[in-house]
C-alpha cells in the first residue's frame, strides 16, 4: 500500500461480492499498462500523498482509488476527508481500507474503528466496499505475522469480516500476496468464499500465482509508487460499468 507514517516500512503493496463480480475474468494481464486494454486505472492513497489534486489524476485516467483511513483502534488518517470526498467529487470511484495490526487488538475492535472512521458502504455505485489490508508486521520484523498462529490469524481476520459485514453490509475485500497468505495463514482457503482478492505482485507478466481458494482477481497492484497517479498503481478485473456494479454489490 501507500506509505504511510512510518518511515521505516516496507509495504508489500494491502465482499459480499456477487457472484458475477467475483467471476470477473481471472487471466493474468499480460503487461501493464499496454495490455491493460478496457480495464479501469486507480491507485491507493495515505496520508503519504497529503492532498492529492484529484482532477489531475481523474485527468491522466485514474477511475477508481482506495484510500487509507484507519490502522489499528488509534489511528486515522489525517487526510481521509481530502482524499475520501475530493476523490468521489472529481468522478472518481472510491473506498476505504484498514490496515490491520492484530497484535494491537481483536478483529472486531478494529473492524468497529474502521467503519466508525471512515470505513462504510453505500449502495450508490460510487462506493467500494471496505478493504482490509494484510501485511507482515512493520513494527517488529522478528514477529512478522504478529506472534498468531496460522490458526490464529485466519480467526482474526474472520472476526473482522464479520464485524464489518454486520455494520456495513459488505464483506472487506482482502488485500495480500500470496506469499504473505502462505506464510501467515497457512495458504487457509477459508476465507476466499465471499471476499473480493486485491492481489500485490510487481511484475508485468501479471498477478501471478493467487493465494488459495481464489481463481480470479478483482484488483491488481502492481506497482508501488512510481507510476502515473499519488501513490501505488492497480488495475480493476473487468470494464468501467462492472466496476459500478461492484461498488453497488450487483
Amino acid at each position: 500500500m501507500a506509505r504511510d507514517r512510518t518511515p521505516t516500512r516496507r509495504r508489500g503493496r494491502l465482499l459480499a461480492a456477487s457472484a458475477a463480480a467475483l467471476a470477473l475474468a481471472g487471466t493474468a494481464l499480460a503487461g501493464v499498462p499496454a495490455s491493460a486494454a478496457g480495464r479501469p486505472k486507480g491507485h491507493d492513497v495515505s496520508s503519504h500523498q497529503r492532498n492529492v489534486d484529484w482532477q489531475d489524476a481523474k485527468s491522466k485516467g485514474a477511475r477508481f482509488v482506495y484510500v487509507k483511513a484507519t490502522e489499528s483502534t488509534a489511528y486515522r488518517n489525517p487526510y481521509f476527508g481530502q482524499q475520501y470526498n475530493g476523490s468521489r467529487a472529481a468522478g472518481l470511484v472510491r473506498g476505504a481500507y484498514h490496515f490491520a495490526l492484530p497484535n494491537r487488538s481483536s478483529g472486531q475492535a478494529q473492524a468497529a474503528y474502521f467503519a466508525r472512521n471512515g470505513g462504510s458502504w453505500t449502495a450508490d455505485g460510487w462506493t467500494l466496499p471496505p478493504a482490509l489490508d494484510i501485511e507482515y508486521n512493520p513494527y517488529d520484523k522478528k514477529h512478522k505475522c504478529y506472534g498468531l498462529t496460522k490458526t490464529g490469524m485466519v480467526g482474526w481476520i474472520k472476526a473482522f469480516s464479520d464485524e464489518v459485514e454486520r455494520l456495513t453490509g459488505r464483506r472487506p475485500v482482502i488485500y495480500t500476496t500470496a506469499h504473505r497468505w502462505s506464510t501467515c495463514t497457512g495458504d487457509s482457503g477459508v476465507l476466499a468464499a465471499g471476499h473480493a482478492l486485491w492481489i500485490a505482485r510487481y511484475d508485468t507478466s501479471g498477478p501471478g500465482t493467487l493465494p488459495a481458494g481464489w481463481s480470479s482477481w478483482t484488483f491488481w497492484q502492481h506497482d508501488n509508487g512510481s507510476g502515473t497517479f499519488p501513490g501505488d498503481q492497480n488495475l480493476f478485473n473487468g470494464s468501467l460499468d462492472q466496476l459500478k456494479r461492484f461498488a453497488r454489490g450487483t
